[in-house]
């Protein structure tokens, strides 16, 4: 099977690639990624000699490019997104622009090779926000409510992506994940910022009074989901796709990051500013997923938190690298006081 990934170079899609080239040794993968200051061909290191790993340097709006990638494709899974909503205040255009004409772009492509199945990557983020203290739980019937420009956009994607199986015909399935974590996670997010702010002898960044629940999935299960969406899920279905079995506030993500990296709490976080339109909590129902297709989280959160700060305690030349440069601009802009 050919199965083209768009983001391939990224946290999430890059995971993805070494997952599938592992486990799906007789496909050929085809990596299509832009290189934004997100995709780092570092990720894919050990790709590099696999024959039936191929990376393409395009843009997901580019409908030349993308209609030449996908001659003779099976199946795509798209990544490929702009993804921090801190960002997408900055430059909501961008975000449009990428998130919403690109998939179009993409799903035009895709429909005229006659893909077998387009998978799209979603986020819980198109959901808007939930009450602190309460039993909701996001689920695959939830109303769309964004409240950034970039859940905006991926609500936007989402639809464009059924119009086309509704209106086309295409073969779709979509899934609205949580917040991944991870190896080769960006560290402009809480868990990797975190624990390289730490590990530089830095002070982490805490929005407003540090309330804020996310449910965190382990960027491994979230592959392993995928895989089996394409393998068992229905098409036009999407499925839901969550981890935590409780609530912690970003505070006590923080607190446990310190516990086990043996840093004093109060003497290594920041208050800094809100953001605008800041969502309170996310949790997702991922019954359906689980009853459907029979899958759940492998991983339990304190384990694979764990695992992710010594993949980052042993990889620093990676994130410091990742850490230069344009970094540094944005980093001044986001938190200056």
């Amino acid at each position: 099977m050919k199965v083209l990934v768009t983001g391939g170079a990224g946290f999430i899609g890059s995971n993805f690639v070494l997952y599938w080239l592992k486990n799906h040794p007789d496909d050929h993968v085809i990596n299509v990624d832009k290189l934004t200051y997100a995709g780092n061909l570092e990720n894919l290191a050990s790709a590099h000699d696999n024959p039936n790993h191929h990376f393409v340097r395009a843009d997901i709006g580019d409908s030349a490019a993308m209609t030449k990638a996908l001659e003779g494709v099976d199946t795509v899974v798209h990544f490929a997104a702009e993804s921090h909503v801190d960002r997408s205040i900055m430059t909501p255009t961008l975000f449009l622009e990428t998130n919403v004409v690109g998939t179009q772009v993409l799903l035009e492509a895709a429909y005229k090779n006659k893909v077998s199945r387009f998978h799209h990557i979603s986020t819980d983020e198109v959901f808007g926000s939930l009450e602190l203290n309460s039993d909701t739980k996001f689920n695959e019937h939830t109303p769309y409510n964004p409240h950034s420009p970039y859940a905006a956009s991926k609500a936007g994607s989402d639809h464009i992506v059924r119009a086309y199986h509704d209106t086309y015909g295409l073969p779709i399935t979509i899934s609205n994940c949580s917040n991944n974590f991870g190896p080769y996670h960006f560290p402009e997010k809480l868990i990797p910022l975190a624990i390289t702010n730490l590990i530089e002898g830095k002070k982490v960044p805490i929005y407003g009074d540090g309330l804020y629940v996310r449910d965190w999935l382990f960027v491994e299960d979230h592959c392993r989901a995928i895989d089996m969406i394409l393998e068992k899920g229905v098409v036009g279905e999407t499925y839901c796709i969550g981890s935590m079995t409780r609530d912690m506030p970003n505070r006590e993500i923080i607190r446990d990051i310190c516990r086990i990296m043996e840093k004093n709490y109060d003497e290594s976080v920041e208050q800094v500013k809100d953001r605008p339109g800041h969502d309170r909590r996310y949790a997702i129902d991922f019954s359906k997923i689980k009853n459907e297709l029979g899958w759940e989280p492998k991983f339990d959160f304190s384990t694979a938190l764990k695992y992710t700060i010594d993949w980052y305690t042993n990889n620093q030349d990676w994130w410091k690298h990742v850490k230069s440069g344009e970094y540094q601009k944005y980093y001044q802009q986001q938190y200056a006081s």
